[in-house]
C-alpha cells in the first residue's frame, strides 16, 4: 500500500539502550535548549546596549548590585554606582545598558548608573520634544550624584530647548532629578558661535566677555569680581564641566584680575559685540584652569 515518497514510521529499539544512554540523551537535549535560550536571550539585549532599562533590585554582594530584568539578572558594578545611592531588595532601578557580554553561563548584562547615556535617554523619556527631534541634545557631561550640565538646541527658532527640557514649573527636569537622588542638572542653550556657548556654558555664573582662540580651542572668560567663585564652581567643578561640555579649554578671570594683566580694556572693546548674545543665552558653569 505505499508508494515512493511515502513516510513510514518504524520503532527501533537500539541494543544496549539502556539507562545510562537514556541519561545521557536527556542532557544533551537539556544542554541544546539551554544553549537556545541563552542565544534568544542575548539577540534580545544586544540590542539594547545604549538603551535604558527598568528592573527589580534582587540582592547585592560585596558592594555589587543583581537586578532581575525579566528572563535575566543584569550586573550593576559598585565603579557604576551613583555615591550615596543605597538600593533594597525589591526596589524598583532605571539603569543604562553599559554591555551585554557572552560567556559560558550566558549573557552578561552590565549596568550603569553614572553613565551620561543614562541622562541623556532620561531627558528623551521625559521631554516629547526631544523623542520627537524637534529639540536636540548637543552634549552631556555628568558628575554622577554631584552635578550634570546638558546643552540643547532647537531647531525651530520659536521653540525655546531651555524651557521644553525644564517643563512647565519645572517638572520634567525634577523627575529626572527625583530619578538621580537629587543631581543637580544645568541645563543651558547651545550656540554654534563658540563665545555665546561657553558664556552659556558657565551658568548659572555670569560673563563679562569671552575672547576665543579657535586654533588652540581655548578662551579667556572675564566675570564680575562677585561672580569669580560661582563661576569656578566648589572645587573647580562649574569650570570643570563647562569645559568639557563645550570641548574648549577655558580660563577664567575676575575683572580685577583681568585688569592687572592688561587684558580687560583689549576683551571689553573686543567682545562689546557679543554681550548682547551672552545676556541672552543660557545659564552656564565653568571650571579654572590650574
Amino acid at each position: 500500500s505505499y508508494e515512493a515518497g511515502d513516510m513510514l514510521r518504524i520503532e527501533v529499539t537500539p541494543k544496549n539502550f539502556g539507562r545510562v544512554a537514556a541519561q545521557t540523551a536527556k542532557q544533551v537535549m537539556i544542554q541544546k535548549l539551554r544553549e537556545a535560550e541563552r542565544g534568544s536571550i542575548y539577540d534580545e539585549f544586544s540590542g539594547r546596549e545604549g538603551d535604558v532599562i527598568t528592573g527589580t533590585v534582587k540582592w547585592s554582594e560585596s558592594r555589587t548590585i543583581f537586578v532581575d530584568l525579566g528572563r535575566v539578572e543584569g550586573i550593576l558594578p559598585y565603579a557604576e554606582q551613583i555615591e550615596g545611592e543605597e538600593f533594597h531588595p525589591n526596589d524598583k532601578i532605571k539603569c543604562y545598558v553599559l554591555e551585554v557580554r557572552k560567556t559560558t553561563k550566558g549573557p552578561e548584562i552590565i549596568l550603569s548608573r553614572t553613565h551620561p547615556g543614562l541622562l541623556k535617554r532620561l531627558f528623551e523619556l521625559e521631554v516629547p520634544e526631544i523623542y520627537s527631534g524637534t529639540v536636540e541634545i548637543k552634549s552631556v557631561v555628568r558628575e554622577a550624584g554631584s552635578r550634570s550640565k546638558i546643552a540643547v538646541y532647537a531647531m525651530d527658532p520659536k521653540v525655546d530647548p531651555v524651557g521644553a527640557c525644564v517643563g512647565p514649573k519645572g517638572q520634567r527636569v525634577q523627575n529626572i532629578v527625583n530619578e538621580l537622588h537629587d543631581e543637580k542638572i544645568d541645563i543651558v542653550r547651545w550656540d554654534e558661535d563658540p563665545a555665546v556657548y561657553i558664556a552659556n556654558a558657565l551658568s548659572p555664573a555670569k560673563v563679562i566677555s569671552v575672547s576665543v582662540w579657535e586654533e588652540e580651542k581655548s578662551s579667556y572668560v572675564i566675570v564680575p569680581d562677585y561672580q569669580l567663585s560661582l563661576a569656578i564652581g566648589k572645587a573647580g567643578q562649574n569650570a570643570r564641566l563647562a569645559a568639557k561640555l563645550t570641548n574648549w579649554k577655558i580660563d577664567i578671570k575676575s575683572e580685577t584680575q583681568a585688569k592687572e594683566e592688561g587684558f580687560g580694556q583689549d576683551a571689553d572693546e573686543e567682545d562689546d559685540d557679543i554681550l548682547g548674545d551672552i545676556e541672552a543665552g543660557g545659564e552656564v558653569e565653568e571650571e579654572p584652569k590650574e
